[in-house]
């Protein structure tokens, strides 16, 4: 999955999460069932869990296009510098 991809996936996870909440909430309050606000609830979790966590073709739409090893060796990594504030020089010395 790329990163769009993940992007795509968690948004679709929160839009249907919240449209199953609201909905079993709404069927629930007006037949008057707590069971069945569940019910509808737990076959939208089911659903979304379906359609959002596998790897499905649609989330695959931006591949990264890696360097070869050839290419990476021609562009070194940069190195970390450490710098040592005067602060902490001071904070040191005080004891």
């Amino acid at each position: 999955m790329d990163w769009q991809g993940q992007k795509l996936s968690e948004q679709l996870m929160q839009i249907m999460l919240l449209a199953f909440a609201v909905g079993a909430f709404a069927t629930g309050y007006v037949i008057g069932s707590f069971q069945m606000m569940m019910l509808i609830y737990a076959g939208g979790v089911v659903l979304t869990t379906l359609i959002t966590v596998p790897n499905w073709p649609f989330y695959n739409r931006h591949q990264l296009n890696w360097l070869d090893l050839s290419e990476a060796e021609k562009h070194p990594k940069p190195q970390v510098q450490q710098h040592i504030s005067s602060s902490s020089k001071k904070k040191s010395s005080k004891k």
